[in-house]
């Protein structure tokens, strides 16, 4: 059975025993987590999808990582007048374990 759950603006596809990144979410390590936002069940027969939601299913788990990806660097550079500028960016992210899916 999977699911395709929205997080942080963003879909992701997750399966039980699963672990996914999605944007920074509030919590501690080791806190149980629900993501409510299914927009589809499938894997058992024919698959379900919502219009937008599905009601009453989500998928539950548990806050594995809360932690800061790999730095990114931007930098401009313009090739006469002196000009660069240059600026780094490291995303947040919340590492979860999808227990199980509900609906």
């Amino acid at each position: 059975m999977y699911a395709v759950v929205r997080s942080g603006n963003k879909q992701y596809r997750v399966e039980p025993g699963q672990r996914v990144r999605v944007e920074r979410l509030p919590g501690a390590v080791g806190d149980a987590i629900e993501l409510g936002e299914v927009l589809l069940i499938g894997g058992e027969g024919e698959a379900r999808i919502g219009k937008p939601l599905l009601d009453g299913a989500r998928a539950l788990g548990r806050i594995v990582d809360q932690g800061r990806g790999a730095k990114v660097m931007l930098f401009k550079l313009k090739r006469r007048g002196n000009y660069r500028r240059k600026q780094g960016h490291r995303q947040s992210y919340t590492e979860i374990l999808v227990d199980r899916i509900e609906g």
